[in-house]
């Protein structure tokens, strides 16, 4: 695991080198995961513009939604809002447990929409998903089930590679990930993404990343991405100097910080790591995404989908709370431009009185 209060690692001892996915290069080898109801394209568009960011990802797919929408002529998922048109590198992960259905989406996304990476989901662990639909984390129980999906959709989305997202097993008592690594490897699969938890633990505990690495030795030729805490720039440096992987995927740290990639991708360099935006330029940023999502989605839906953006974006500030508290039943643009107004936190005590005792400091 990458603790908490770990020494920082705030450069690298070595040259990190690209990330290569079948005949695609990422570089810097750092990836924006994917993650339902927030990795659409307005918060792509955010990552793109701060950098950083090797390869982004969309939210997931579902396969047979997809297909159903398909049949009955209906617009394509929200979720691909913005797909066609944005710019490569990108990957779209689909998630179902039928190899015919994901192989339907899988040639539509690799010759219709010309994706650079097709990646399936077979590590969310959300009921809904897993128990209702047996499919993500569900599968990691079915092995040969695994196979059949990975290559069905490797020998119709090819030449785009396919890639697989994973956990260490299904619960703490049932890690399989290094059989399931052989596994993905075998099916033709071109990379491997591995989150350090099981599906039971959820979000719970710490990722480990000492199991992450150790699935480096069951593979022969395909990268191993980890995934897990990864929440600054030299966190990622670590990952790097202190396990096994290729690559990295930046998730949930990046929801309120857009920014962090830019930031490991400097300190990958070896260059200072930029700092964080001022509390008025993070609000600034945040009102940018507010205006990109309602253009896509309108004032009432784009309110209400930004709601929990938002309370991403202050997360961790001082006064969040009474600003998450507001935030949540805004239903107009009126009423949310007013609560960012009153209640986004611009201060940072903690911070100021750093600044201060410095100033005090440096005129002595």
């Amino acid at each position: 695991m990458i603790e908490k209060d770990a020494t920082p690692v705030s450069a690298p001892t070595r040259t990190v080198p690209p990330l290569r996915i079948g005949d695609l290069v990422i570089d810097p080898p750092i990836l924006q995961a994917p993650m339902a109801g927030f990795t659409n394209a307005a918060f792509r568009h955010i990552v793109r513009q701060f950098g950083g960011a090797g390869l982004l990802a969309t939210e997931m797919v579902n396969a047979r939604g997809f297909v159903w929408l398909d049949e009955n002529e209906a617009e394509h998922p929200d979720r691909l809002w913005g797909v066609a048109d944005e710019p490569r590198p990108l990957a779209v992960q689909i998630w179902d447990n039928d190899p015919e259905t994901m192989a339907k989406v899988g040639r539509r996304l690799a010759e219709e929409y010309r994706v650079s990476v097709v990646d399936i989901n077979f590590g969310c662990p959300v009921r809904q998903v897993t128990e209702k639909a047996h499919s993500g984390s569900y599968l990691l129980r079915e092995p040969s089930r695994m196979h059949a999906i990975i290559s069905r959709l490797v020998e119709v989305c090819a030449p785009t590679p396919v890639t697989a997202k994973i956990r260490l097993g299904c619960s703490r008592e049932n890690i399989n990930c290094n059989e399931i690594a052989r596994v993905v490897e075998e099916a033709g699969a071109a990379a491997l993404t591995v989150h350090g938890r099981t599906a039971a633990d959820m979000f719970r505990g710490n990722a480990d990343w000492e199991r992450i690495s150790e699935i480096k030795s069951h593979l022969r030729n395909i990268p191993l991405i980890g995934n897990g805490d990864l929440d600054s720039a030299e966190k990622v440096v670590a990952a790097f100097e202190l396990y096994d992987v290729d690559a990295v995927m930046i998730a949930r740290a990046c929801l309120g910080r857009p920014w962090l990639f830019s930031q490991a991708a400097a300190a990958l360099r070896g260059e200072p790591i930029p700092p964080e935006p001022t509390l008025p330029e993070q609000r600034d940023v945040m009102l940018k995404h507010y205006q990109l999502v309602v253009d896509r989605f309108g004032e009432e839906k784009g309110t209400v989908l930004m709601r929990k953006y938002a309370c991403c974006y202050a997360q961790g500030k001082h006064g969040a709370r009474y600003f998450r508290t507001h935030v949540a039943k805004v239903s107009s643009a009126e009423e949310f431009h007013s609560v960012v107004e009153e209640y986004f936190p611009l201060h940072d005590p903690k911070r100021e009185s750093q600044d201060a005792e410095s100033v005090s400091s440096d005129a002595c």
